[in-house]
């Protein structure tokens, strides 16, 4: 396998940050859920105050290659506050190409995300994985995250749309 490395999202890789969205969603069997667009990815995280920062992996170009570096993985991760913990970085999504699996590229985004969260003086670093995806969940408990499920019985809720609109009263 070639160097990969891995670096700060630039604005000029929304669009292969898109395609590897899209990729993770069929993955997780969600492809209808993806809504967002190249331009707002651009708006969200390039702008005057990002909702969020990112991380990808790339390949360099082979030899007499004439496009740029190929993306090949991404990690899209922002702050949070714990009221019981303070600052806190939440990785939304990691997500390597199938092909490049198993290289040890995911522990390397991971790892790129706790030194973020570390400089940043955060006390923890979240994130959620679906109940079958084992092959993950076995990856972050081997990097020595704590399955908070298993452990304090938490369960994720999201208010969505419509269930938004009515809670709003509009």
């Amino acid at each position: 396998m070639a160097s990969v490395r891995i670096r700060e999202a630039e604005e000029g890789d929304c669009g292969q940050i898109l395609r590897l969205i899209r990729e993770l969603a069929e993955y997780e069997k969600l492809s209808d859920q993806v809504q967002i667009s190249e331009e707002a990815l651009r708006a969200d995280g390039f702008g005057e105050n990002p909702l969020y920062r990112c991380l990808v992996a790339d390949l360099p170009p082979a030899p007499g290659d004439t496009q740029g570096p190929r993306v090949v993985g991404y990690g899209l991760y922002y702050f949070i506050y714990s009221t019981w913990k303070g600052r806190t970085v939440y990785l939304e999504d990691i997500y390597v190409t199938p092909e490049y699996r198993g290289q040890g590229i995911g522990s390397k985004i991971i790892r790129r995300v706790a030194q973020v969260a570390l400089d940043q003086g955060c006390s923890q670093f979240r994130l959620a994985v679906l109940d079958w995806n084992q092959r993950a969940m076995a990856l972050y408990k081997a990097l020595g995250a704590q399955d908070l499920t298993e452990a304090e019985g938490w369960h994720a809720f999201t208010f969505d749309g419509e269930a938004m609109r009515k809670l709003a009263g509009k």
